[in-house]
């Protein structure tokens, strides 16, 4: 079911169909095929469906493990993870629990994925609670065969609170909300002396070339010839006119004020579920940060951006709930707790967040139009996703977060 806004900031329900067309040349060849596999994935409506890669198996952890001197012998899979882009899963082996992750090159190489795991060794030595990466016999951080890529990092079980909280549902209280803007202070505090360059690739990544540029629409033009997946997709709409009506209300009044933010590398995906959380103790605390995949260089508030747009908005539901202002509110008291932010930064937020989903959006078309082959899931990306999430903020109940987020001090 797809949602439309109305005026009241509630969404109507239409009728849509979603359906992934798996394109079998993407598949390991020891890959069981996906009609035998019980296992299903997020969809992109909240609902579950069939996973765009399919699970991971006992017999290729086993050969994945064995390049990774202090991995031990694959014994069982413990979980499947249930996030569509990749395929993850807790493996039990005979030195512990592991999380091994496979993606198709097509989607990360070893390169893309040497980006992330430089960021995150990064802010592992500036005492950031992260997630590490083991290495292979050869000290390397991923392990490639044939058309896919392995990264191996510890079990995170036993704080994985979120574990199977779908993104944009809300965090399940306000000291988690505070805590996780805290925390994400903390991040941007450690990564203002990481001094890399943009992310190589566009797909599934979270940058903001396009919403800072001083023409948006020429940028995305001059992106194409490197993009042919999104522009084969763009061929089919008036993406110019699209896009314009997507950004004009709310990208004039922020660029100059975009343009003096100071970079750095942002994490992109800032979610409860990206999180691990010790919850046993008085009080709660984020023991560990993970999923840099998203990763890529941008500045603090574009973070913190994406991050209430991804707690405090429930999209998949709004025509049942309205958006938590009050978890907006945590997230930004959090972060301020930790590394002040002045009223101009509150005003620069609340005029940025209906248009810091832009990029990411149209990697997620590019993604499912021209790896996974899904038209379906590429149109939602497209029409749900980065034109009705910006439309949305002109309604009553957006413009009422907004308020309340530029007045949040």
């Amino acid at each position: 079911m797809a949602f439309t806004a109305d005026e009241t900031g509630h969404w109507r329900s239409q009728t849509s169909t979603t359906c992934i067309h798996h394109n079998p040349d993407l598949l390991p060849a020891h890959a069981e095929p996906m009609s035998q596999s019980p296992h299903l994935a997020h969809g992109l409506e909240g609902d579950t469906t069939p996973p765009d890669w399919p699970p991971l198996r006992l017999d290729e952890a086993r050969e994945v493990l064995a390049h990774f001197p202090d991995a031990g012998e694959a014994q069982s899979i413990v979980w499947h993870s249930p996030r569509p882009f990749s395929a993850a899963a807790r493996v039990a082996t005979t030195q512990g629990v592991l999380f091994v992750k496979r993606h198709h090159q097509r989607v990360r190489t070893p390169a893309t994925l040497g980006e992330e795991h430089r960021f995150i060794q990064h802010l592992h030595a500036q005492g950031l609670p992260v997630s590490k990466v083991l290495r292979d016999h050869a000290g390397h951080s991923t392990h490639a065969n044939g058309e896919f890529v392995y990264e191996v990092q510890p079990d995170l079980a036993e704080c994985d609170a979120y574990r199977d909280t779908v993104s944009w549902q809300p965090m399940q209280n306000l000291e988690h909300a505070f805590l996780a803007g805290q925390m994400l202070a903390r991040l941007h505090q450690a990564a203002t002396n990481y001094d890399s360059p943009q992310r190589q690739s566009h797909v599934l990544v979270a940058r903001s070339e396009l919403i800072c540029a001083s023409d948006p629409i020429t940028a995305l033009a001059q992106q194409l010839s490197q993009r042919p997946g999104l522009a084969d997709y763009l061929a089919a709409h008036d993406w110019q006119t699209d896009l314009y009506a997507v950004l004009e209300p709310w990208q004039p009044r922020v660029h100059a004020r975009l343009a003096a933010q100071i970079p750095c590398w942002t994490h992109g995906d800032w979610h409860a579920s990206n999180l691990g959380w010790r919850l046993h103790g008085v009080p709660p605390e984020v023991a560990m940060v993970f999923d840099f995949g998203l990763a890529a260089r941008n500045f603090a508030l574009f973070d913190l951006a994406t991050a209430i747009e991804r707690n405090a908005i429930p999209w998949l539901t709004l025509d049942r709930h309205d958006p938590r202002i009050d978890i907006a509110i945590a997230l930004i008291r959090g972060y301020h707790a930790q590394r002040s932010l002045t009223r101009d930064d509150l005003e620069l937020l609340a005029d940025l967040l209906p248009i810091v989903h832009v990029d990411f959006a149209l990697s997620e078309v590019e993604y499912f139009h021209a790896i996974t082959g899904s038209r379906a899931n590429a149109d939602l990306a497209y029409g749900e996703f980065l034109q009705g999430h910006a439309a949305w903020f002109n309604t009553a109940a957006g413009r009422a977060l907004r308020d309340a987020i530029a007045t949040a001090l």
